[in-house]
């Protein structure tokens, strides 16, 4: 049988944008043809390039130009000759590129953890024919498929409706850390200080309501390591909205080596009471903290409560993913772990029939997870998927 053949638009030619074109070109069950654009033309070639060249496949990759401020001619010729497109750009520009996508009727998925921009497509997909995902990426993403499976696998094997706590963990760390700050720079350098500074989405007393980012540091054991995390903003996505009701409390925390909160407070406590502190956090953490290539990505997922006879019970899933080799490319753990949900929910709507809005909660958790994208990057070496099935 003759595979099926797709048109995919990637719109943002760094690290992860190539990384959804490699995987869709190595590892996707259909054929498909990628345009992927930038702001700087000559960052597009260098990416489609990068991913010709890096495939152990036949690439065809066609590279295009985005105006940071007005949809140009060549990122709406793109769009429009596609099936779909993947929105790998800033949060800032995630309304400009699904009302694009909105108008010629494509589906559309994307990465962000900005709220308000999340907000105002949810208002724009209502509308639409095509289908919206998103926050497909690691969290929000995959950590909250993950524990929307694991609460639905408690309720059903221990006979109850109601949960007494959802929790959810990411951390994109460096594998190697020093004082003062205990971290390296693995992805995104503002999203850290918006993630930081932005108010956290969380259930309370069964009821959805938000908190300021940075409010509760707690400690936590993964796999004999101690990590400390704290509340920060976006990584809960539509999970708030959905259990609202079903479980006393949910919340989203990203992990740190312990001390980098205190190092981070410090720095907060110091910003000017004027001006835009997520610029001032960024520029003053971008001083001391380095970039780095060799990172790690921890991941856990929890859910607890009584069973039916009022004992205590809980369920958790753990994963402590590295960098890993995709075609001729060795991607960062940040990358695999972030464009393998992407690309998992781009085959999901492009091989299904979904359409409006997708939240999270929203999607086949079973077909997600077995995917061919999801399937390689977080199960390949770590569990295999059957241990996430539901029990009888």
């Amino acid at each position: 049988m003759q595979k099926k053949h797709f048109t995919i638009t990637i719109a943002g030619a760094g690290g992860i944008g190539r990384a959804v074109g490699l995987m869709l070109v190595e590892l996707a069950d259909f054929d498909c043809t990628l345009y992927i654009g930038d702001q700087s033309l000559s960052t597009a070639r260098e990416a489609a390039g990068w991913i010709e060249q890096g495939s152990d496949k036949p690439a065809e990759v066609q590279a295009f130009e985005i105006d940071p401020a007005n949809n140009n001619e060549s990122l709406i010729k793109a769009v429009a000759a596609s099936h779909i497109l993947l929105d790998c750009l800033p949060g800032s520009q995630a309304f400009r590129m699904g009302s694009l996508a909105h108008t010629y009727n494509k589906h559309y998925v994307n990465l962000t953890e900005h709220v308000e921009a999340t907000n105002r497509l949810i208002e724009l997909s209502k509308t639409s024919t095509s289908a919206f995902v998103l926050q497909a990426g690691l969290a929000p993403g995959f950590i909250n498929i993950l524990a929307h499976r694991l609460f639905k696998q408690f309720c059903k094997t221990h006979k109850v409706d109601q949960v007494d706590y959802v929790g959810m963990k990411v951390g994109a760390l460096s594998q190697h850390a020093a004082a003062p700050h205990f971290y390296g720079f693995t992805w995104s350098t503002v999203g850290v200080a918006t993630e930081y500074l932005k108010d956290a989405v969380v259930v309370k007393d069964y009821q959805k309501t938000s908190i300021p980012s940075l409010s509760e540091n707690e400690t936590i054991v993964i796999d004999g390591i101690t990590y400390e995390c704290n509340y920060t903003s976006g990584g809960a996505a539509d999970l708030p909205e959905a259990l609202a009701g079903k479980t006393k409390n949910l919340n989203y925390k990203t992990l740190r080596y312990p001390g980098h909160y205190k190092w981070v407070e410090g720095l907060l406590k110091n910003a000017p009471k004027a001006g835009d502190k997520i610029d001032y956090l960024e520029k003053e953490m971008k001083k001391v903290v380095p970039s780095v290539e060799d990172d790690v990505v921890i991941i856990h997922a929890m859910v607890n409560g009584p069973n039916s006879s009022g004992n205590l019970f809980q369920v958790e899933k753990a994963f402590s993913i590295k960098p890993v080799k995709i075609g001729k490319r060795t991607l960062r753990a940040i990358q695999s772990t972030t464009a393998a949900p992407m690309a998992e929910c781009a085959r999901m709507v492009l091989l299904g029939n979904y359409k409006g809005t997708v939240f999270q909660s929203h999607i086949d958790d079973e077909t997600f997870m077995n995917g061919p994208f999801v399937k390689k990057i977080y199960f390949d070496k770590n569990q295999p998927v059957p241990k996430l099935q539901l029990q009888e």
